[in-house]
């Protein structure tokens, strides 16, 4: 059987899935979002609350990154916080740099500008560097998931691996 093809659970997982309780809020909460966001509606979100959003996907990505093969829980947090620390995050940036556009390069700039305060344990240019890479993040989301995507992929495998 392939693996696609299995069962994750011993129960009728497909059945248990599709009539709990939970997974149908969560249904219902997504089917009020837009599929689609207007510029004019995208204008209206601040560089802070694209952060905001960018900070939630990044650290996903890095779940989902981790996830297999299966480990223990605290292994699985230590790995996923060693890369949505603050200073990992301005390595990311500073490693993706060289591929983002000239409107991504904005956007980063947008995000640097404005960081608000400064964490105690970083540098206010670390924190700026990483809050620029998370305002990246949520812009993308929201505008071009497949962008957003490869990106993510070209954080420097080295960088990831080490911290296993």
């Amino acid at each position: 059987m392939k693996l696609s093809e299995e069962k994750p659970f011993d129960d009728d997982s497909e059945t248990s899935c599709r009539h709990n309780p939970w997974n149908q809020v969560l249904k219902a909460a997504c089917n009020k979002l837009p599929t689609q966001i207007s510029l004019a509606e995208l204008r209206q979100i601040s560089p802070t609350a694209l952060a905001y959003l960018g900070d939630a996907v990044y650290e996903l990505y890095f779940r989902m990154y981790y996830l297999l093969p299966p480990q223990r829980i605290d292994s699985y947090h230590r790995s996923v916080v060693a890369q949505v620390r603050a200073e990992m995050q301005a390595r990311h940036l500073q490693a993706l740099a060289p591929e983002l556009t000239e409107l991504e390069l904005e956007i980063v700039r947008r995000g640097r500008n404005a960081t608000t305060g400064r964490q105690k344990r970083v540098s206010a240019e670390t924190y700026q560097q990483a809050t620029s890479l998370e305002t990246l993040v949520g812009y993308l989301y929201l505008t071009d998931e497949a962008r957003l995507v490869e990106l993510l992929h070209k954080i420097p495998t080295e960088s990831i691996e080490s911290h296993i």
